[in-house]
């Protein structure tokens, strides 16, 4: 029996296409483990899919100055040695790594153990931890084809992002149900990320009164980030995270406001549902959100709002257009060629392990 370890971690971006590949390398016999960090998003994850997971030591490498710069080279430095006795402990035949700074130890030992390794890059531009593990990669899976010509050639692939397909099969009544909402008002399904955002949190309840005359409105706001003073308010439900009914939610959506991470714009486009992104600004990130945002903005996907310019009257009236013109972008992204995303990368599995 082939034995692949999946790696990744720090957001659900970072874990959910591995999820994704889960059921298809099932049916092909794989014995599955994942490595990723002690108590990360990813942990409770994996263990819900009874997947055998191992914690290893994790730190962030930043660019910029905090005290945590100074201990976190020796959690790497201990994650590392712990990717290592575990590698070795499960002798995989390959790793396949969605990135997130808990991946870089578990790449680099693996090159160390001439384990083959893949790794997918979902933004634009290779963020700092997969730019540390391209040199260990045996191949490095892409998202966009502007990526492609940041990789090195002979290790580039574009796959496009594996989508869960459980989204693609959602239940628009049981929505409608769980929500306590009514068939006769259009839906607004708002995601500010699986940590939350608190700039979108805070614009949507900035306009929450006018939004609720003409829309119903499903806020999925992120770990500690309910705001018990809008409970009970017609047309509005909030929760920290949807894992079971996000597919009935995604299926109930008229409009999606989301952050701009790219497995979740990829999730929406697959999806074909009209959105407003609201990337993360540039001043608390490298900007690749902007990035994401603004090559859906050029395929006609996506209307992009950046946090700067979020006014209420700005934003009330950017929804109402995207509502207004939403069949456009529902035509554009159905005629987007959505990759088999599954299938290229687990043919690349296939062809690369040892």
């Amino acid at each position: 029996m082939k034995h692949i370890v999946l790696t990744g971690g720090g957001t659900a971006g970072h874990v959910t296409p591995n999820i994704a590949l889960i059921p298809r390398l099932q049916e092909l016999g794989y014995q599955i483990s994942y490595i990723g960090s002690y108590d990360g998003i990813e942990k409770k994850l994996i263990e819900d899919l009874k997947i055998p997971y191992y914690g290893i030591s994790s730190g962030k490498l930043r660019r910029y100055f905090d005290p945590k710069n100074f201990t976190d080279p020796f959690r790497v430095l201990k994650g590392f040695s712990e990717a290592s006795k575990l590698l070795k402990q499960l002798n995989p035949d390959i790793v396949f790594s969605k990135g997130g700074f808990v991946s870089v130890p578990v790449v680099i030992a693996a090159k160390r153990r001439k384990i083959p390794a893949i790794i997918h890059e979902s933004d634009m531009t290779p963020g700092l931890a997969n730019k540390l593990c391209i040199p260990a990669a045996s191949k490095v899976c892409c998202n966009f084809p502007e990526t492609v010509d940041c990789l090195p050639a002979d290790k580039a692939v574009l796959t496009g992002t594996p989508i869960r397909q459980e989204l693609l099969s959602g239940n628009k009544l049981q929505a409608l149900k769980f929500c306590n909402f009514t068939s006769g008002k259009p839906v607004i399904l708002v995601i500010g990320g699986s940590l939350g955002s608190v700039a979108v949190n805070n614009a949507v309840r900035g306009i929450l009164p006018e939004l609720l005359k003409e829309f119903q409105v499903i806020h999925l706001c992120g770990k500690d980030k309910l705001d018990p003073s809008l409970e009970g308010t017609e047309g509005y439900v909030q929760f920290e995270y949807i894992k079971k009914e996000l597919p009935d939610l995604f299926a109930l959506a008229d409009l999606v406001i989301s952050r701009a991470g790219a497995n979740a714009i990829c999730e929406i486009s697959a999806l074909a549902k009209p959105n407003l992104l609201i990337p993360l600004s540039a001043n608390a990130s490298r900007g690749d959100q902007i990035l994401n945002a603004r090559s859906f903005e050029k395929q006609g996907y996506s209307i992009v709002l950046e946090e700067e310019e979020l006014t209420p009257e700005k934003f009330l009236e950017t929804v109402r257009e995207l509502y207004q013109n939403r069949q456009n972008y529902i035509d554009a992204m159905s005629q987007s060629s959505h990759t088999d995303s599954i299938a290229k990368i687990i043919s690349l599995i296939q062809e690369c392990q040892k």
